[in-house]
């Protein structure tokens, strides 16, 4: 399974420290339905509509789809070798990860059509940005920070909870001036301030979805962020769930 290896091992590690973190559970605001093809790898929502990208070898696409019906409504497919990760968008561009390919894809915003490649060390998973910068997951407990025009790393954020680390970052959204990372095969999504890297609150996602009805539940975890800053509107999805789910940030009493 993958990534999995030394997962539980990491999972344990933290435990700790995601007790002594204020946690925030959810209201489900609205329900909206979601492509079960899509192994969702990258989400962002942008002027009406949502853009994501899937994974899986031969599977991998960038898509922009309606919010309201889940109609796909563009769609490029990534070549065959490539299992597509996170995407963001970057003025009138559009920029994807791949895994382990170390090669990423700019394309233009509008059309999915292909401008050039760039180059990266090690694993791709996630992206998103604030108005200056870009945030890169690849699965540890660092999160690097991209120049937006050069694609070439400035810098890194150590992501820590109580001073452990958190590794198995994945997928990322800027909200209200914090990074927020599911954390892969967890429903949790840290919210993380990205001045110091600190874990200033935990999402609690339990129970916004049965797994056990998907086809693999083992794989077909919560990842998928977006935010509609404009309207302050939270969305989360998962890999080929069959829902998108608005919701609102409840606070958790404190242990």
């Amino acid at each position: 399974m993958r990534r999995l290896i030394t997962t539980l091992v990491l999972l344990l590690a933290t435990s700790a420290a995601w007790a002594a973190i204020p946690v925030w559970g959810y209201k489900i605001v609205h329900v909206y339905p979601h492509d079960t093809s899509a192994y969702t790898e990258g989400l962002f929502y942008k002027d009406g509509y949502l853009y994501e990208s899937t994974g899986e070898e031969g599977e991998s696409t960038v898509r922009k789809v309606q919010l309201e019906t889940g109609k796909v409504l563009q769609r490029h497919e990534l070549p065959p070798q490539y299992f597509g990760e996170g995407i963001v968008d970057w003025k009138d561009r559009l920029v994807q990860l791949t895994w382990k390919s170390e090669t990423g894809f700019v394309y233009d915003l509008a059309g999915f059509k292909l401008q050039h490649t760039f180059s990266y060390p090690g694993e791709g998973w996630a992206l998103t940005r604030d108005s200056r910068q870009l945030y890169m997951s690849d699965g540890s407990s660092v999160l690097r920070i991209l120049d937006p025009d050069t694609l070439l790393a400035t810098g890194g954020i150590m992501v820590t909870a109580d001073d452990l680390p958190v590794t198995n970052l994945n997928e990322l959204e800027w909200v209200k001036g914090q990074i927020y990372a599911n954390i892969w095969l967890t429903d949790r999504i840290a919210r993380i301030d990205p001045g110091s890297g600190h874990v200033v609150g935990w999402i609690d996602l339990t129970g916004l979805l049965d797994k056990s009805q998907l086809p693999e539940p083992g794989e077909d975890v919560l990842n998928g962020i977006a935010y509609d800053a404009a309207h302050d509107r939270l969305f989360v999805t998962g890999k080929r769930w069959p829902h998108l789910f608005e919701i609102k940030l409840v606070k958790k009493p404190s242990q």
